[in-house]
């Protein structure tokens, strides 16, 4: 047996983990864990579903993010509120490490399936728990998505144009961020429990506001210490300049940035003006941004007389950085991104191949894999009840009651 072959598809191989949430971070947060080999169980409602199946554009009556979001986790139906649904999901804690729900607080405990009910059952149970704003607080009962977060972590005030509006992004970005921050907080939790308190579990509390508070940035400080509120600035930023993004001879469209001292310098000298890099203010970025007009100037005048493939070939020659602004058409057709498989397709039983994201990152020696795309509602309810003990004849009578699907 190879060394691969023996550590399975990936560095999560053995590990179990219960799905029990819907739209986004959660299931996000267990579509990571199954990339990288968790055997994932997806709890859905046998009637409703998981409300992921819902969003987005669908082929055929089949839902395309689902396709994805719920790649690699075997699909079981139960209704969770219903004392016989609650015992599928206590048996399935017993044989698992990790359970990711994201009801309003309270919920679980209603049912019978908070952190003590569970550790009866498992005392090593990690037990992440995804709401809007937490488990605690004025705010915790709210009902909390992703839109509120982006309003309230500062995120929609800084977006924008400076005359505009406050800003929403067109994806989900705060449940994106604390998806991808759950998948951390999971992978600490495991390690305390299996190297310094052995068999004991605990509950991981993952909001969505704080993970995009944090990504805004230091805000909230440098109004606690100089009692200064950021503003809009649309693509310019307050750090460095020129930072922008810039029409090209053939209406397309580059983004640059010059984060770095070396790089703003060979912009200057690229787009003919290197007389500016003499200026006492050239010497930082935030005293660049204080400039932006001219730096902005100088630079959208040599980029409009280009075309944007002749703009990225010169930037690229000179060590300057940018970048095309890309739609979903240029992602998939880039040269770089195919080339390193950022995007692969997946076989699908009813579609055929499916392109979509592939792992989100690389592993020398335990690699994850995408094993399946999203499947049916339901589709492996038997198979795993079955390893849970049930006998045919009592799924068909939770069947019958509409407890399982």
């Amino acid at each position: 047996m190879t060394e691969q072959s023996a550590l399975g598809d990936g560095p999560l191989t053995g590990v179990r983990v219960v799905d029990a949430s819907t739209i986004l971070a959660g299931p996000l947060c267990c579509q990571l864990l199954g990339d990288y080999g968790a055997d994932v169980i997806k709890i859905e409602h046998p009637r409703r579903g998981d409300g992921m199946r819902g969003h987005g554009p669908a082929k055929d009556g089949e839902p395309l993010w689902w396709k994805e979001v719920s790649r690699n986790k075997r699909l079981v139906a139960a209704d969770l509120s219903q004392p016989e649904g609650a015992e599928v999901l206590l048996r399935l804690a017993e044989r698992s490490d990790v359970l990711v729900e994201n009801f309003r607080p309270g919920t679980m405990e209603r049912w019978g399936l908070g952190p003590e009910q569970l550790w009866e059952r498992n005392p090593g149970l990690i037990m992440v728990r995804v709401t809007g704003f937490g488990q605690t607080g004025p705010y915790a009962r709210r009902a909390g998505f992703g839109t509120l977060a982006e309003a309230m972590s500062g995120f929609a005030h800084l977006t924008g144009e400076p005359d505009g509006p406050p800003t929403l992004p067109a994806f989900g970005l705060a449940d994106s961020i604390a998806g991808v921050a759950a998948v951390a907080a999971t992978m600490m939790a495991l390690w305390e429990r299996d190297t310094k308190s052995p068999g004991k579990g605990q509950v991981v509390d993952m909001n969505l506001l704080t993970p995009l508070m944090t990504a805004v940035g230091p805000g909230p400080t440098v109004y606690d210490q100089l009692g200064v509120v950021g503003q809009r600035t649309g693509n310019r930023s307050q750090n460095n300049a020129p930072r922008n993004t810039y029409k090209t001879k053939d209406e397309r469209w580059v983004a640059i940035s010059t984060s770095a001292q070396s790089i703003a310098e060979r912009v200057m000298h690229l787009v003919g003006h290197p007389e500016v890099i003499d200026e006492p203010w050239f010497a930082t970025g935030a005293q660049r941004a204080q400039h932006a007009d001219l730096l902005d100037g100088y630079v959208s005048e040599w980029i409009g007389q280009r075309t944007r493939d002749e703009v990225i070939a010169e930037f690229t020659a000179a060590g300057a950085a940018v970048a095309p602004v890309y739609d979903a058409a240029d992602i998939v057709n880039d040269e770089h991104i195919r080339a390193t498989q950022m995007l692969t397709k997946v076989p699908d039983p009813k579609l055929g191949e499916v392109l979509m994201h592939n792992v989100m990152w690389g592993m020398s020696r335990t690699p994850g894999r995408i094993r399946h795309t999203g499947g049916d509602l339901g589709a492996d309810t038997e198979p795993v009840l079955t390893e849970l003990g049930y006998a045919p004849a009592e799924m068909d009578e939770l069947r019958e009651r509409g407890v399982i699907a």
